[in-house]
Order: C-alpha cells, then sequence, then structure tokens
C-alpha cells in the first residue's frame, strides 16, 4: 500500500494546498487517481462545510468571488458528479495532472505511485477574450 500526497499548484509551480492519503494501491489508473482525490476532497467538504470551498470540487450552486467560492448556503456536494467535471476538464486540458516531474496525458495511464508518491493538480483559466 502506498501513501500519496495530493498537491493542488499555481501555474507557475506554486503549491496552494496539499493533502496525504494512506492506503493506496501501488498502481492506479489516472482516472482512478483523479476520481479518488475528488472523492477525497468531497468527502472532507461535506464532514466540515467551509465558507469557500478550494482545490478541484467546485459546486455548481456557488458564487464566483476573488479567492474562491462562497456557498450561500451547508448542503452536499455529490462526488461522481465532480468527479466527472474534474475528468472533462482533463479532456479539455483545463486541468494538469503531474506524478513526480512527468506530466501525465491520458486518464487511462497507469501509475506506479511507490515510485512517485507526489501528485500535483493544476487548474487552468482560460483568458478572457482568448
Amino acid at each position: 500500500m502506498a501513501t500519496v500526497t495530493f498537491r493542488d499548484e499555481t501555474a507557475a509551480g506554486k503549491p496552494l494546498a496539499e493533502f496525504a492519503l494512506p492506503g493506496l494501491p501501488e498502481s492506479i489508473s489516472a482516472r482512478e487517481l483523479v476520481r479518488l482525490r475528488v472523492r477525497e476532497e468531497v468527502a472532507r467538504h461535506n464532514a466540515d462545510p467551509a465558507a469557500r470551498p478550494t482545490g478541484l470540487v467546485r459546486p455548481s450552486a456557488a458564487e464566483v468571488e476573488l479567492n474562491g467560492y462562497r456557498m450561500g448556503a451547508k448542503r452536499r456536494i455529490d462526488w461522481e458528479r465532480q468527479a466527472d467535471i474534474a475528468e472533462r476538464s482533463f479532456q479539455r486540458n483545463g486541468l494538469v495532472l503531474l506524478v513526480g516531474d512527468r506530466q501525465i496525458e491520458d486518464l487511462s495511464e497507469m501509475i506506479d505511485l511507490t515510485a512517485d508518491p507526489v501528485v500535483s493538480f493544476i487548474k487552468l483559466v482560460p483568458l478572457v477574450g482568448g
């Protein structure tokens, strides 16, 4: 079993947040890894709803603010819906996944978590007017 550190970074490589998750299989597909990360993030949010969710999860009823999202009412988030959104974002190049120093380009790619226990997620934001 492997312990993986999930890290959110800016496009310039600046760390924004991170958390470790133990007990993962030694090898996993990129799709399973993205879905696992989203499920964990949603579980943490649902256990203790924050005023401003950060990370990959973006509740649909949230208001966009300068530094994140503000939820109008505390409600549970559906992790499967959020995982589907994250997968689509990855496929449209809105989300970059780095394992160690290697970029993952296909969700079906298998990842050896014992060799690279740090997984970085970079959300790309399209330029306005571009």
